[in-house]
């Protein structure tokens, strides 16, 4: 590992010089030329290091790393991989990062003060979807039954929870604990797991801050654990956990190694559900103002190429991040989602072209309805212990969640000829709210304007 990072950190100072030339051309041109628009400063900060975890949505990291934005930005950038998501928002908090790849509920946890208390704020979301949920060969075939059909014998999708409820009350009738792991308590892939089981009638526990339990195993049906996303096959191999929720590729690798069976995606789950956020501190965002916009014009750069001629550049992308410095999985494993399909069963692959999007759909806009879903997830499951009024949740959105760096970073691009105002939200009207919607798995509409109406609206919760 240590040596692949070396590697690749010599691969980028070989071709910094390149690079740097380029963007000091591109610099000279633009100065010839006189742009008719107000460009943002040079970068306060232009040597950054930037944390991730070895999970395919990192995407956007890495090819702006790869292609050059971070430096045609004026930007120096180092990324490491972290051990665990609690690592890594230490390192941003502490500063031995200047942001991160970070789960949407990081830095909304972190800013109301639930596991640890820092000002964490987001101008950028990665990726909407890119998640799914395995069980082991054994539980799968115990679900088969409960699971209706098509006419060609394969399962009509998506598969909900009602059939893994029949498996998981054997369980409890014969005393035996039903495990199941996610990656970490404010993760995405904890509260869509909880929200595919509830959907399915079957309780996913509470959480008791209040009482100093931070298990949330309290009246729970099925419990949940934490394990780091690439331990995950692992730990399911050896039969520690029945099943798990993590983003790829490590639900595909389940397939690859003929331990598991991936049975719903999370775009089943909450179609185009937001999910990794880019993280900084609010106090680094305030002092390098500048650098702030910068980064988020290169990840935008970013996430478009990704998503530019439906997914033509995946098999690139893919190549890239099978790379040791960045996910380290095999080529065909990452490839296996992330150009446009999905393999449930083994053999049973469909279609599935919006599995991930870095860009399409507004993707990358921080909207606050976004952040209040993740806070009423933690409402719903103690993590926030008290009912809360809309206005709250209103507020805390807004701290954390910045669309006018996004903004800044948009309005740049399209002036450079980069990007057009097609590409992005109408900035004149948006109001950082999306439209109300149902495609969830249960079909309950979700306003993020009215949190306490949809927390009433759930069957199985706190409101």
């Amino acid at each position: 590992m240590l040596a692949e990072q070396r590697k690749h950190s010599l691969a980028g100072a070989l071709t910094g010089a390149s690079k740097s030339l380029r963007f000091f051309y591109t610099c000279a041109f633009s100065l010839l030329v006189g742009q008719a628009f107000a460009q943002t400063g040079p970068a306060e900060k232009d040597e950054l290091t930037f944390g991730f975890i070895k999970l395919t949505d990192m995407a956007p990291l890495a090819i702006a790393y790869e292609k050059g934005y971070f430096e045609d930005e004026g930007l120096y950038v180092t990324l490491q991989a972290q051990a665990n998501w609690k690592v890594l928002l230490d390192g941003v908090i502490d500063g031995q990062l200047d942001g991160a790849h970070m789960l949407a509920g990081q830095p909304l946890a972190a800013t109301i003060g639930y596991g640890t208390q820092a000002h964490i704020v987001t101008p950028l979301s990665m990726d909407l979807n890119g998640n799914g949920i395995t069980v082991s060969n054994s539980i799968w075939e115990a679900m088969r039954p409960h699971i209706p059909m098509q006419a060609d014998g394969k399962p009509v999708h998506p598969i909900k929870a009602d059939a893994l409820k029949p498996v998981v009350e054997a369980y409890r009738a014969r005393g035996e604990a039903f495990n199941m792991g996610m990656v970490f308590p404010v993760s995405t892939h904890n509260y869509e797991l909880r929200y595919w089981l509830a959907a399915g009638d079957i309780h996913p526990g509470f959480y008791a801050p209040e009482r100093g339990d931070s298990s949330g195993m309290l009246e729970a049906q099925v419990q949940l654990s934490v394990t780091p996303p690439p331990q995950m096959p692992a730990t399911l191999e050896a039969g520690t956990i029945l099943g798990y929720s993590v983003g790829e590729p490590w639900n595909q690798q389940a397939i690859f190694k003929g331990i598991g069976v991936p049975v719903v995606t999370d775009y089943e789950i909450w179609k185009n559900n937001p999910e990794k956020v880019f993280g900084m501190t609010d106090a680094f965002t305030k002092e390098n103002p500048n650098t702030s916009i910068r980064i988020v014009k290169a990840m935008l750069r970013a996430g478009k190429w990704l998503d530019d001629n439906n997914n033509g550049n995946r098999e690139e992308a893919a190549r890239i991040l099978s790379r040791g410095a960045y996910v380290g999985a095999d080529y065909e494993v990452i490839a296996n989602s992330m150009t446009g399909t999905f393999e449930y069963e083994k053999g049973d692959t469909r279609e599935v072209p919006d599995f991930n999007v870095f860009f399409r759909h507004n993707a990358t806009y921080p909207y606050y309805s976004d952040a209040i879903w993740y806070l009423t997830q933690m409402r719903r499951w103690g993590q926030i212990s008290e009912t809360k009024s809309d206005e709250w949740y209103i507020e805390q959105a807004k701290l954390v969640y910045k669309p006018a760096i996004y903004e800044a970073a948009a309005k740049e691009l399209i002036a450079e000829g980069y990007m057009s105002a097609a590409d992005f939200p109408d900035f004149a009207t948006e109001t950082g709210f999306r439209p109300s919607t149902d495609e969830f798995i249960d079909g309950v509409p979700y306003d993020g304007s009215q949190p306490n109406a949809y927390l009433q609206s759930m069957k199985i919760g706190l409101q």
